[in-house]
């Protein structure tokens, strides 16, 4: 099976650290920035590293990004290069274009030019520092849309050796728990028979009220 291409144009702190994640997970990333010197920085570290003014429809064709399975615009303050790029990505016809906002008003240009994900990195990592500091369990948080997340908690030592069919969380608070990391390895959607013990990563998934009833509950305990 043919790898996933990812195209990163703007390698700042969010874009290089994304480009470099997805170079960690196996994928192929070329990577696109106007500051010489930061491409210079990870030419060796990504499959290619252009430095490239993506504004223009020319260039954007020449490096073939057109080819490419998903392309991030991941740039910094500069709006209107944001926008210029994810118009000629869409217009290349990428399959998936997520872009960086920097504010709401962004954000919803960037939506309404039919950019597939718009993410909001100081907001997001906001929301997940926040969910972390209430509560000492949580190891992180997604958010999946207003009302709906992901969240990974340790399993604390009030749920020592209890199985998924005694916890019953679907039914007792509306939410599941569909894999749980254990140092043996991972359990995909664990069956009512699976045991929890202390130290072991639930990823649990449900509305928000839901998954706050069941940490606070577990917190009580």
């Amino acid at each position: 099976m043919k790898k996933q291409q990812f195209v990163v144009i703007g390698l700042g702190r969010f874009g290089s650290s994304l480009a470099l994640e997805l170079m960690d997970l196996g994928y192929e990333v070329l990577g696109i920035d106007h500051n010489e010197e930061i491409v210079n920085e990870l030419s060796n570290r990504l499959t290619h590293a252009v430095v490239a003014d993506t504004t223009e429809e020319e260039v954007l064709k020449s490096l073939g990004v057109r080819n490419f399975d998903c392309g991030i615009v991941a740039m910094g303050s500069d709006i209107q290069r944001s926008i210029l790029t994810a118009i000629l990505l869409k217009d290349l016809g990428i399959k998936t274009v997520v872009a960086k906002a920097i504010s709401v008003l962004h954000g919803r240009a960037l939506e309404r030019l039919g950019v597939d994900r718009v993410i909001f990195p100081e907001r997001d990592m906001g929301i997940r520092v926040a969910h972390q500091l209430v509560n000492p369990n949580l190891l992180d948080f997604i958010e999946l849309s207003k009302e709906y997340s992901i969240v990974e908690m340790i399993v604390p030592a009030c749920l020592e050796s209890k199985s998924i069919g005694e916890l019953n969380p679907r039914v007792r608070f509306g939410c599941s728990i569909v894999a749980i990391h254990k140092k043996s390895g991972i359990i995909v959607a664990p069956t009512a028979m699976d045991q929890l013990i202390t130290g072991d990563i639930m990823v649990i998934i449900g509305s928000n009220k839901n998954i706050e009833d069941f940490k606070a509950v577990i917190n009580e305990d």
